[in-house]
C-alpha cells in the first residue's frame, strides 16, 4: 500500500470538531425551504462546558505544575506514584489485579491508547478481528497498519435488550480463520449498548481457546444507566496476558482537554507500548497526569448526579426522536451516544448530515464511519447542554420530514 493510500483511508472530515471541512458543494442546491435558527449544537464531541470536569480537577492540575521538571518529566509510561495510587482504584473497579510497575501505562488520552495498543499487536498482513458497527479508530488504525479486517457483526437492533447482539458464531469464525487480535468497544460505541456477562464469558473463552490478544476498549464503563449490568473482560477467566484494557476520564468525567488515557493488563503488550510511546509523544502530558490523582475519587453521589443527567437528556432526546415516524433508536444502556437509525429520505444519508449542519446548525457523525452497514444512522454524542440539546433534535427531527422521501 503507497503512503498516499495509507494517509486517505485516515480521513479526518467527519471526526470532532472537524465539521468546518465538510464540503458543501453539491448540497446547497438540494436545500429546501428556511433554515431553522438555534444554538450551534456538535453531537460530535461532549460539551465540557455544560458537564464540569470532576471537583479539583485544576487544582491537581496546577499542583503538577508547581511539582516542576519531577512531573514534567515522568518515566515513559507516567508517573510511578500515581499509578501506583490508580492500580488498586482499577482493580477494584474491574475486579482483577493490576500491576502498577509493570501492567499500568498512562497515555495521552485514550486515543493515543488505542493507537499504541494496536501498533503493539498489528503489523502487515496481520488478521484483526473487528465489531461493526465500532468505534471508526478501529477500522482507520487496522488498515494503516496493513492489517486484514475480519468484520463480526453486531445486531444491536434485533437483540434483546439484555445484550448487545455480537455474532459470537462469526467470531469463533474469525478466530479460526487467523485472527490474533480482537477489537471491541464496551459499552459499544456508537450503539451505547453494553455485551451481556454470558457475551463476555464466550468472548473470554474464545479468545483463550484460540490465542487471541483481546483490546478492551471501557472507555464509558462508568456511565451506566439504572438497569444496566456490566460485565468486564479481564475478571473472566481469562488469560491476563491476552488482554489489555483501556480507559480514561475525558468523556464521563469531562477531562477530555487534559489528554488522559491508561491501559492495563500484558506485560507484554504495555512494554511494547511504552518503547512505541518514547518515540511518539514521550509520554502523556506530565503536568496533566496529576489530574489521574482524582480519578476514582470524586466527592460521594457525584458520578450518581453525572448519570442521573445524563439519563434525563437521553430519555428526553429518544421522546422526540421516537415520535418521528420510521425512526429506529435503541435506548443506550451505558455511554452518551445515541445511535437513531432514519427512515428513507429524497437525499442521500451523507447529505443529509450536511443539510443538517447547513439549515439546522446541528453537527452529527455519519453512521458510515462505524460499519458500511450503517448508512442510515447518524451518532449523536448527547453530553450536552439538555436544553440546547432537545432544541437541536426537534430541528433533526423538522428537517427529517422535510426531506422524507
Amino acid at each position: 500500500m503507497s503512503i498516499e493510500a495509507k494517509f486517505r483511508k485516515l480521513g479526518t472530515d467527519n471526526a470532532p470538531g472537524q465539521e468546518t471541512r465538510q464540503n458543501a458543494a453539491g448540497t446547497n442546491a438540494l436545500l429546501r425551504g428556511d433554515p431553522l435558527e438555534g444554538r450551534k449544537v456538535d453531537f460530535s464531541h461532549g460539551d465540557v462546558d455544560a458537564h464540569e470536569p470532576t471537583p479539583g480537577a485544576f487544582e491537581l492540575f496546577s499542583a503538577g505544575v508547581a511539582t516542576g521538571g519531577a512531573q514534567a518529566y515522568t518515566e515513559y509510561r507516567g508517573d510511578l506514584g500515581i499509578r501506583e495510587e490508580l492500580a488498586p482504584r482499577i482493580a477494584g473497579f474491574t475486579g482483577a489485579p493490576v500491576d502498577a510497575a509493570d501492567g499500568l501505562i498512562i497515555t495521552p488520552g485514550t486515543q493515543g491508547a488505542l493507537f499504541l495498543a494496536i501498533a503493539a499487536t498489528v503489523s502487515r498482513g496481520d488478521k484483526v478481528a473487528i465489531v461493526q458497527p465500532d468505534y471508526f479508530a478501529n477500522r482507520k488504525l487496522v488498515e494503516f497498519f496493513e492489517g486484514e479486517m475480519l468484520p463480526v457483526q453486531m445486531d444491536y437492533v434485533n437483540a434483546d435488550d439484555r445484550s448487545a447482539g455480537l455474532d459470537l458464531d462469526g467470531l469463533e469464525a474469525a478466530f479460526r480463520a487467523g485472527a490474533k487480535t480482537f477489537l471491541f468497544s464496551n459499552p459499544n460505541n456508537p450503539a451505547g449498548v453494553v455485551y451481556s456477562a454470558d457475551e463476555i464469558r464466550q468472548i473470554a473463552a474464545l479468545a483463550g481457546q484460540y490465542g487471541v490478544t483481546v483490546i478492551a476498549d471501557q472507555l464509558y464503563s462508568r456511565l451506566r444507566y439504572s438497569g444496566a449490568t456490566y460485565t468486564h473482560l479481564r475478571a473472566e477467566a481469562v488469560d491476563a496476558e491476552n488482554v489489555v484494557t483501556i480507559m480514561g476520564p475525558s468523556k464521563t468525567e469531562s477531562l477530555s482537554g487534559y489528554r488522559l488515557g491508561v491501559a492495563f493488563g500484558s506485560k507484554a503488550v504495555i512494554a511494547r507500548m511504552e518503547k512505541l510511546q518514547a518515540i511518539v509523544s514521550l509520554r502523556a502530558p506530565g503536568y496533566s497526569q496529576a489530574v489521574l490523582r482524582g480519578w476514582f475519587a470524586e466527592p460521594d453521589g457525584w458520578m450518581d448526579e453525572r448519570i442521573r443527567r445524563h439519563q434525563e437528556i437521553r430519555d428526553h432526546l429518544l421522546s422526540t426522536l421516537r415520535a418521528v415516524d420510521g425512526v429506529f433508536a435503541r435506548t443506550p444502556q451505558a455511554g452518551s451516544y445515541l445511535f437513531p437509525r432514519l427512515p428513507d429520505l429524497a437525499v442521500s444519508h451523507g447529505d443529509f448530515v450536511k443539510i443538517l449542519r447547513l439549515q439546522a446548525n446541528v453537527i452529527v457523525t455519519p453512521g458510515t464511519e462505524f460499519s458500511p452497514h450503517t448508512a442510515s444512522s447518524v451518532r449523536l454524542n448527547f453530553s450536552q447542554d439538555h436544553d440546547a440539546a432537545l432544541a437541536a433534535v426537534e430541528r433533526m427531527a423538522a428537517l427529517i420530514e422535510r426531506y422524507r422521501a
